[in-house]
């Protein structure tokens, strides 16, 4: 007859607790998921978006103007803009948090943020600008 191993315990706690206590921190599940929903909704719209820069490559600027001016136009560069600084956002903060360390970590944070809804505003107020322009460009 053999005896079966029994587990060394050196400390007071049952191994489903220590184990219950190394799983995951329970956050950035949120994190995770608007990266890959917003990298699958670029997709079509990048898509789209290379097919019209090379369709209207070489147009004057009144048929880019007036195409800019179409409303299902405006809202897909719109969707494109937003998504894009979004997902810009969630993919650096990912940077931030693995290699930034310390007390620089909330400034760099709070920095690339703002950068991102400051560079984000920025191209949707030009999509805007194109979108409500006059078509005789006054």
């Amino acid at each position: 007859m053999t005896s079966s191993p029994t587990p060394r315990m050196d400390v007071m706690r049952s191994q489903l607790s220590r184990a219950r206590g190394l799983g995951s921190a329970k956050t950035g599940v949120d994190h995770w998921w608007a990266e890959r929903v917003s990298a699958i909704a670029l997709v079509p719209l990048s898509g789209w978006f290379v097919l019209q820069v090379v369709r209207l490559a070489g147009a004057e600027h009144a048929t880019v103007a007036a195409w800019g001016g179409k409303p299902a136009n405006s809202a897909m560069l719109l969707a494109l803009m937003v998504l894009t600084f979004h997902h810009m956002q969630l993919g650096l903060q990912v940077v931030i948090d693995d290699y930034v360390h310390g007390k620089a970590h909330l400034p760099a944070s709070l920095l690339m943020k703002g950068a991102a809804l400051l560079i984000g505003l920025f191209a949707v107020v030009a999509v805007l600008k194109l979108a409500l322009a006059r078509p005789d460009g006054a």
